[in-house]
């Protein structure tokens, strides 16, 4: 196996210091607080789908602060009992996808919510204003102020994404998980540690860990537009850093209560596995659970998708 990264060894004890700042819980509870203040106003229309054992709506609600409508999916099984509930978030550059993608777990009994990050390729829009300039991409917008940061309002979007779902009298309010590959498992982790009500964590091989170490090593994907600004911005280094550490989700790893499965590959060049365990190796929920696969690059595999659904069946309720 080619090594593109540390030695599984030492990835398996790889625990870097944190880099939060002092401030960084008490910067997200204050975000918390004006998500709490702001109303969701959530509106859903029925789609009409050929298979008839479920309800498809589409939905929107207001995005944090500055009302994007953000857009979803709201799928569930054609029955009226409160049932268990599965948050998706998709992969950088992404979208919510089809409603077909989601047929599997809605018939297993679960209610789905697909949400279409901000200013990505699907039908959510982005109204916020950017101070600063950045490189093609989403990962520099507003990079030099943690208030003004692209993600700022996409981590707390999703975390919206949590309260529809948790406000519907069709989900079991203490049976929701949240899942995602890559960006939507970064979202996953970072909206776990937000809000303590997440039942269940899948995210695979997710993005938004340990950025410092992840400029450094990884070849391919979007974190090469932080290694692009820093390039021409040398002076503002210490502040990208600044700002990252308050969206690393190693630094929410710590705060993540319910449990986990994620997944890694060995082979990853995006999302290096370094970045992956140093997430891991930093959270103290009693049931964690980290898939290692050694030929596995920046993808997601049916063979873990067996385990995602094992783990929802025993955790949500749905054996």
């Amino acid at each position: 196996m080619p090594l593109i990264d540390l030695p599984l060894e030492q990835l398996k004890v790889y625990k870097p210091p944190l880099t939060r700042r002092r401030d960084f819980l008490h910067f997200w509870s204050e975000n918390v607080k004006l998500s709490k203040e702001q109303p969701l106003n959530p509106k859903a229309n029925k789609v009409g789908y050929p298979v008839t054992k479920l309800e498809a709506y589409s939905v929107t609600y207001d995005g944090f602060l500055d009302k994007t409508p953000i857009s979803a999916w709201l799928l569930k099984p054609n029955v009226g009992d409160p049932l268990p509930a599965l948050l998706f978030f998709h992969g950088y550059g992404g979208n919510k996808g089809s409603i077909s993608d989601y047929l599997g777990w809605v018939l297993q009994g679960y209610v789905v919510m697909a949400v279409d990050v901000r200013g990505q390729s699907g039908e959510s829009p982005d109204f916020a204003r950017y101070p600063s300039g950045s490189v093609m991409g989403n990962m520099t917008k507003g990079i030099l102020d943690k208030s003004k940061y692209y993600y700022r309002y996409v981590y707390m979007d999703c975390l919206r994404a949590l309260e529809v779902l948790l406000g519907r009298s069709d989900v079991k309010q203490d049976k929701v998980g949240i899942t995602g590959v890559s960006q939507g498992g970064g979202l996953a982790l970072a909206v776990s540690g937000l809000d303590k009500r997440a039942a269940l964590c899948l995210p695979e091989v997710p993005y938004l860990c340990h950025f410092e170490r992840a400029v450094e090593v990884a070849t391919q994907g979007p974190y090469l537009e932080i290694l692009d600004f820093m390039k021409t911005h040398r002076e503002d280094i210490g502040k990208v850093e600044e700002t990252l550490s308050y969206f690393d989700a190693m630094n929410f790893a710590p705060e993540i209560r319910c449990p986990t499965l994620m997944s890694v590959g060995l082979i990853d060049t995006v999302c290096p596995a370094s970045t992956v365990f140093a997430v891991f190796n930093h959270m103290v929920s009693e049931r964690r659970e980290l898939s290692i696969y050694p030929g596995m690059g920046h993808e997601s595999l049916n063979v873990h998708h067996e385990k995602k659904i094992k783990w929802a069946a025993e955790l949500l309720g749905q054996k």
